[in-house]
């Protein structure tokens, strides 16, 4: 009985695990457009040192200093989530055309 429930029980944490980082990158902001990620970036440059100040203090060490980044990571970001965002909104359809392709070509062998 354990080895069935098993899996369905492992399924269903990694779906809560993706859907909850899903929805706190949409409720923050990360899945809008620039200026809606661009606030999400402001708030996280201004949590995160102080944050990470505190741990360094707890655990006694410290972190050597962050490079400058020459580029606009913001852009990077935006550009990135878009891409992702547009290859999930096609891969229906290219799955469908591969598909297709696959037994045309496999229909053409057996001639």
């Amino acid at each position: 009985m354990a080895a069935k429930i098993l899996p369905v029980i492992k399924f269903a944490t990694k779906v809560t695990i993706a859907g909850g980082a899903l929805y706190v990158a949409y409720d923050s902001g990360l899945l809008g457009d620039g200026k809606e990620g661009s606030v999400a970036l402001g708030r996280a440059k201004a949590a995160v040192p102080p944050a990470v100040e505190e741990w360094m203090k707890y655990f006694g060490f410290e972190l050597p200093a962050t490079p400058k980044i020459e580029f606009s990571p913001l852009d990077a970001w935006n550009s990135g989530v878009q891409k992702s965002i547009h290859a999930l909104s096609v891969a229906p359809s290219t799955v469908s055309d591969y598909t297709k392709q696959g037994f045309q070509y496999v229909k053409d062998l057996t001639k």
